[in-house]
């Protein structure tokens, strides 16, 4: 275990967890602002795939192009502002059309045919394309950024670039996603993740395999924190067994085997490399005090075509673990409204959460004076 101190850091006062200004705030300041993990690319493979997205109070449109290429745009017609699809997924032939006045779009979001428009002298068709957003891959993962101008991706997140490499997660496909949506404001969900301190008590499975002392932080600045934990004796992965339930991810071999990683890439991220599987969780905001999130099993396709494949040790050893951290996260937002919450000292166990806190301020511009 490696030294880590929270420099005497407190919790973030009462209001950051519940206040609608400070809501409003973090859209602004963060959600506006930041890149944020959306899909894994192997969702939509081929040409005219795309997914409908939900983020921050506006639909997305998520499609792979003609050219192979990945972009979002606003699920809406320039016409009308009718909403161009209301399933969760699905393949365009050619084109994305408007079920109410049939206005067609390119798969590049550009306008190719609206009826009956002949003389309208303020219909001008090249400027009436998809309003795109800002959208870039990054090992099998797409982010979208609202921000009109952001700052570039492998600028924003540098500590990511060339990272996990080795583990080959673009050749990594889905196999299962679970949704949750919790009473927990999205920074109570990201705190829980950053620290075992509370894993002997509330993960007494996950703590036999992984031992809260046996951890380790890489990246411990920032807007990306976390580092591995190393499996105990007889556990091989994350899974109700212990045992392994797919193929070693990339080339990883020997001692890499015997360790698990964990990192929070902000605001909305979370990547967990087991030795053979990844896991992904994506934080939304759907109110000051209410929460989705969405899960995400990923595995080698070769591991998923073999003929005894079957994932349901890795998904139900974290379909546990995310229960027990999200009812346990309520609790902490009932008990943080209490008009008897005053923020409390973080132990040096917690040493990323006080990073967080710091790296969330920052964004804001804010600061405390009265933790």
């Amino acid at each position: 275990m490696d030294h880590r101190s929270s420099d005497n850091a407190r919790t973030l006062p009462g209001r950051y967890y519940g206040s609608p200004e400070v809501h409003a705030r973090e859209s602004e300041r963060i959600f506006r602002s930041e890149w944020l993990c959306v899909a894994t690319a192997a969702r939509i493979p081929e040409t005219g795939d795309w997914l409908r997205v939900e983020l921050e109070g506006d639909s997305l449109l998520v499609i792979r192009g003609e050219d192979g290429s990945i972009q979002a745009f606003h699920n809406m017609c320039r016409h009308r502002g009718t909403r161009l699809c209301s399933e969760a997924e699905g393949h365009f032939k050619k084109f994305a059309v408007c079920p109410y006045h049939a206005w067609a779009y390119g798969l590049d979001g550009s306008l190719a045919r609206a009826p009956h428009m002949e003389g309208v002298d303020c219909f001008k068709q090249d400027d009436l394309g998809l309003i795109s957003v800002h959208t870039t891959e990054w090992e099998g993962q797409v982010f979208v950024n609202f921000n009109e101008q952001p700052v570039p991706f492998d600028k924003a997140l540098a500590a990511l670039i060339g990272k996990f490499t080795r583990w080959e997660l673009p050749e990594l496909v889905p196999v299962h996603s679970t949704v949750y949506e919790i009473e927990v404001n999205w920074k109570l969900v990201i705190q829980n993740y950053s620290e075992c301190y509370h894993c002997p008590a509330l993960h007494p499975q996950l703590n036999r395999l992984t031992p809260f002392r046996d951890a380790s932080n890489d990246l411990t600045e920032g807007n990306v924190l976390g580092g591995p934990m190393h499996l105990s004796k007889n556990a091989f992965s994350m899974t109700m067994s212990g045992k392994t339930c797919g193929l070693p991810l990339g080339d990883l071999e020997g001692p890499e085997l015997r360790d698990v990683h964990y990192y929070v890439i902000f605001p909305n991220m979370f990547l967990s490399l087991m030795p053979d599987y990844a896991l992904v969780h994506r934080i939304h905001r759907l109110g000051p005090t209410r929460s989705r999130i969405e899960c995400e099993w990923l595995f080698r396709r070769d591991a998923t075509e073999q003929p005894d494949f079957d994932p349901s040790d890795a998904i139900e050893f974290w379909d546990v673990t995310n229960r027990q951290d999200w009812s346990i996260s309520e609790e902490s937002q009932k008990g943080i409204a209490s008009s008897a919450y005053r923020p409390g000292p973080y132990s040096n166990l917690e040493s990323m959460i006080a990073e967080l806190d710091r790296t969330y301020l920052h964004q804001l511009g804010e600061e405390i004076d009265d933790a």
